[in-house]
């Protein structure tokens, strides 16, 4: 089959089932081209994409700055490994650093890759700086939480699909509640070799659940009162998507280590990274980890271009103003909806909580609705479906999806 043979929605799909692994469970649209806000079906329906690849097309698709910095680099060189210095990624670090205000970059590809960035920085810190006996550091992380798929991240999650029979797992980790001030004060009273404290500032995954005002920022402050690394997994919710530049940011917390990805790439090429400063990050020494990708020409200029972007359109303060009201229109309508029971979020990072348990299938067939009438999304958690589109979104197309939504929602009315 020719590559520039067309295809249709069915036999695309047939294809994926027939020779691709089936470790997803996809919406039946098979998308071709995508721009700003919408993408199109391989039939040509447009649709709002109401999902921004779980937030890495924060800069909406295809967007001409990103797109050309990819073009232009892919023409000149495209991978060097780290044998030798390339003449981009130096400038990436410099103005990924100055960005979030840390003094280093370690540079990966994608998301779980630079969440176990993060875990070994952090226990090499713990062992070099703090003093712990060498393999007896831990790691606090909180229920139901979601780092990514790897034997190590899955050693410390609690979601039986991703868990169950990939064992033996991996030691080293204390889960506690989330958003749980008293559980994290414990656990770093009574155990003393504790190295870092592992948290998403909103759990996306999990539902897009939002802590209690003050959470990160006392948080912060127990691990400093016990010399214990904050690491914010900042994938999904970094890069503009809450209505700050970070989520942490809402509550003025610095980590002690940032995880990066997702929407660092502007959707186009995987990239992501870990940031910290000197004191942390002085621990990593020639061989301790690596990556052939990380770092390579191309990611350096599709990250430069990606940051630049939500800086000159201001994209934080877009999906700030959108989401508030976003919200709103919701709640305006939800008093009067038996189907849901609510709205969270934060910036363009929301979810609707639909009225039926987890095992249903009603938030799936709401999906499935929402698609034929112009509008992806993805369900999680069986019945909450999160709503994250690109934060390149104006105020008309925004309400024109909320009344997509509403007209959608009326027709599962019990």
């Amino acid at each position: 089959m020719s590559v520039l043979e067309k295809i249709t929605s069915e036999g695309a799909i047939a294809l994926e089932d027939k020779y691709g692994a089936h470790n997803y469970h996809p919406l039946p649209v098979v998308l071709t081209k995508g721009e700003g806000v919408y993408v199109w079906d391989v039939e040509g329906k447009k649709y709002y994409d109401f999902l921004s690849a779980y937030s890495a097309v924060n800069q909406g698709h295809c967007h001409p700055k990103i797109v050309k910095a990819m073009t232009d680099q892919a023409h000149t060189l495209t991978l060097t490994s780290r044998a030798f210095y390339n003449d981009m990624l130096g400038k990436y670090e410099k103005y990924a650093t100055e960005t979030f205000g840390f003094d280093k970059l370690l540079p990966m590809n994608t998301g779980a890759e630079a969440v176990e960035t993060a875990l070994k920085v952090c226990r090499k810190w713990a062992y070099e700086k703090k003093g712990l006996n060498e393999n007896e550091a831990q790691i606090v992380v909180c229920e139901n939480n979601f780092h990514g798929r790897t034997t190590t991240i899955i050693s410390f999650s609690n979601d039986p699909v991703a868990r169950k029979n990939f064992g033996p797992y991996t030691a080293g980790f204390i889960k506690i509640e989330y958003d749980n001030l008293e559980a994290l004060a414990e656990v770093l009273e009574q155990n003393h070799n504790i190295a870092g404290f592992l948290v998403e500032p909103i759990q996306g995954e999990a539902g897009v659940y939002v802590p209690s005002e003050g959470y990160l920022r006392k948080a912060k402050a127990l691990c400093e009162k016990h010399n214990v690394l904050f690491i914010a997994d900042e994938v999904q919710t970094g890069i503009a998507r809450t209505g700050k530049m970070l989520a942490v940011d809402h509550e003025n917390v610095k980590p002690d280590i940032l995880i990066l990805g997702k929407a660092l790439s502007g959707g186009a090429y995987p990239v992501s990274a870990v940031l910290a400063n000197d004191e942390v990050m002085g621990v990593i020494k020639p061989g301790n980890h690596g990556s052939t990708f990380g770092g390579n020409p191309i990611a350096a200029a599709v990250a430069i271009a990606a940051l630049e972007v939500v800086k000159n359109e201001e994209l934080a303060q877009n999906a700030e103003t959108l989401g508030l009201l976003f919200r709103d229109e919701l709640n305006k309508f939800i008093p009067n909806c038996n189907v849901v029971n609510g709205v969270r979020g934060k910036g363009l990072l929301n979810a609707i909580l639909i009225n039926d348990t987890e095992d249903s299938s009603t938030a799936w067939d709401i999906c499935m609705a929402l698609k034929e009438n112009g509008l992806l999304a993805k369900p999680t958690h069986g019945n909450i479906i999160r709503f994250a589109p690109p934060l390149v979104m104006n105020r008309e197309q925004l309400l024109d999806c909320v009344e997509i939504i509403t007209t959608t929602l009326k027709r599962f009315e019990k």
